[in-house]
């Protein structure tokens, strides 16, 4: 009986999807879901990531730096371990009470990875969050897959939900992001989600080479969202530099983007958007 079990165990374990296109999938059991915040992010309660490494593997993604080993760093994109005990690991915490924190989903990893859609393990997390707690909650992504949650994150008491647009530009999008959702599709998913009442935010961090401000400006504005959120793209300093790719630095340097430049488009935003913070400012809770 005992070697039945274990026959129909490893025979799921088989059935699991272990690819999806350049991206091999892991399964793992983490020891811990809900990691105390610290840092850009300690102005919030937590962090909590269902999911580490990356299906969209962004060629500037500080992320990367803080992968283990030196094969993960350099292989960033081409892995994702999915925390199969994620809300097990939540579930005990309904003997604490969340009610009133401030979480953030994600802050290493997308929560909307391309294998979300199957496997709806961050779904599951927001359900258990729903039900036991009600957080204070902040939700970031580049993934139109977010409006699939809108059901649940109508619900929440406080909840903000940040769309990660890099540029106007889609020939800049497949430079630095390929294995992205298309601009457009990001910025429709953003406002749908700000037409059902739920707060909104667009990150354009970092931002990259764009292509017409003026353009640009008013494709975010028709959004209807009314808080944005900018960065620079990281050539000089600290663990943001150690974590980009030099296909990255190539591509910034051959489109000629510099602090000038971002500068430039940034005092164009600062006039023209509803209200714009930066850096660490701009990701305070709300």
């Amino acid at each position: 009986m005992l070697n039945l079990f274990s026959d129909l165990e490893n025979q799921a374990n088989d059935e699991k999807r272990k690819k999806i296109g350049h991206t091999n999938i892991h399964y793992i059991n983490s020891g811990s879901i809900l990691t105390e915040a610290k840092g850009f992010m300690g102005d919030y309660d937590f962090t909590l990531n269902p999911y580490s490494g990356c299906s969209f593997g962004c060629n500037y993604c500080y992320a990367a730096f803080f992968a283990r080993s030196s094969s993960d760093r350099e292989n960033w994109g081409k892995w994702l371990k999915v925390k199969e005990n994620a809300l097990q690991l939540l579930m005990k915490w309904r003997k604490k009470s969340l009610i009133d924190k401030t979480i953030y989903i994600s802050s290493v990893t997308d929560p909307y990875q391309p294998i979300e859609k199957e496997l709806e393990l961050t779904r599951s997390i927001l359900k258990e969050l729903l039900n036991y707690h009600k957080p204070r909650l902040v939700i970031q992504t580049r993934s139109p897959l977010v409006i699939r949650d809108i059901d649940l994150l109508k619900q929440f008491e406080v909840v903000q939900v940040n769309m990660t647009i890099t540029t106007d530009s889609e020939s800049v999008r497949k430079a630095f992001e390929p294995f992205c959702p298309s601009n457009k599709s990001r910025l429709n998913a953003i406002k749908e989600i700000t037409s059902q009442g739920i707060n909104t935010c667009i990150t354009m961090t970092p931002l990259l080479p764009v292509n017409d401000v003026y353009e640009f400006t008013r494709e975010l504005i028709e959004t209807d969202v009314k808080k944005f959120v900018v960065q620079p793209f990281h050539l000089d300093k600290g663990n943001f530099v150690a974590g980009t790719g030099s296909t990255a630095l190539e591509e910034v340097e051959k489109m000629k983007w510099n602090n000038e430049k971002y500068n430039e488009v940034v005092e164009i935003f600062r006039k023209e958007l509803p209200w714009l913070g930066e850096g660490k400012k701009g990701f305070a809770p709300i």
